[in-house]
């Protein structure tokens, strides 16, 4: 499973040395160029890891070519936390949706173009991981880039107890867009290439629908509260992401509740 430099004609992976339970092998940020140009696009440059943020840098160079801009796809530190010496290295503004990661750059709105020499980025917004969470869009190399909403393995924590909703809504556009510019290949924040754009999106819906419907039946059985319902559906987990786990039951809880599937005076 080779991470560190795979990708497609215009983008390639440079894996960050942060492996761990959120961040699977590590970090991939994402240099994107068009083919014999010289201008580059960095898409989430890392967490503050120096020689991984100088390494970057120094690939750019080495192909002769200059980094014009960079982007975060959401506001983790594991993509953003090194936004500020990347661009004291590059000279690149970095674009963000949320201003406070944000490095002389502009903010990014759905279905803004972006372009760098000549390459076509389009950004989504897919709020669900994060408020602020955004894929992008390599039209040319029928791929997108879609930060932590799909994980190159595994699934990916909501971030907030009001996030599945946009969350499912992002997995459902996604879906679509992959269908209507025939993308085939998602290329994750962390985690492998996936050359099965619609499966893999199909999974993920499949595998929060079963959750949800896993936690109707954990609360209609009488568990009481976050505690209880992870450990009846997720029996298996270990405590260091128990965490996780938490975030996503509460996540789901308020999904149910807002839908009026929860029995009436059930407390998380």
């Amino acid at each position: 499973m080779r991470i560190d430099g795979s990708g497609t004609l215009r983008a390639g992976c440079v894996l960050c040395p942060n492996p761990g339970p959120m961040t699977l092998e590590g970090t991939n940020t994402w240099v994107l160029r068009e083919p014999g140009a010289r201008g580059v696009m960095v898409v989430d440059p890392g967490p503050h890891d120096e020689r991984h943020l100088e390494r970057v840098a120094r690939i750019v160079q080495e192909q002769g070519a200059q980094v014009q801009m960079a982007a975060v796809t959401h506001r983790h530190f594991d993509h953003a936390e090194g936004s500020r010496y990347f661009s004291e290295l590059t000279g690149a503004p970095v674009h963000a949706v949320d201003p406070q990661v944000r490095v002389g750059g502009a903010g990014l709105e759905d279905g803004q173009l972006l372009d760098v020499d000549g390459l076509e980025v389009r950004v989504i917004a897919t709020p669900g991981h994060t408020d602020d969470s955004v894929c992008l869009l390599v039209e040319a190399d029928s791929a997108i880039l879609t930060g932590d909403t799909i994980l190159g393995h595994g699934t990916t924590v909501i971030d907030g107890d009001d996030g599945l909703a946009p969350y499912m809504d992002s997995l459902y556009r996604l879906r679509g867009l992959v269908e209507e510019y025939q993308v085939r290949t998602l290329l994750p924040g962390h985690g492998p290439i996936l050359t099965s754009p619609t499966a893999a999106l199909t999974s993920y819906i499949d595998h929060r629908e079963a959750r949800l419907a896993q936690v109707r039946d954990a609360v209609a059985a009488g568990a009481a509260g976050v505690g209880e319902i992870i450990d009846r559906v997720y029996p298996d987990v270990v405590e260091s992401v128990r965490p996780a786990a938490a975030s996503s039951v509460r996540a789901q809880l308020r999904y149910l509740a807002v839908k009026g599937e929860l029995p009436e005076g059930f407390v998380e």
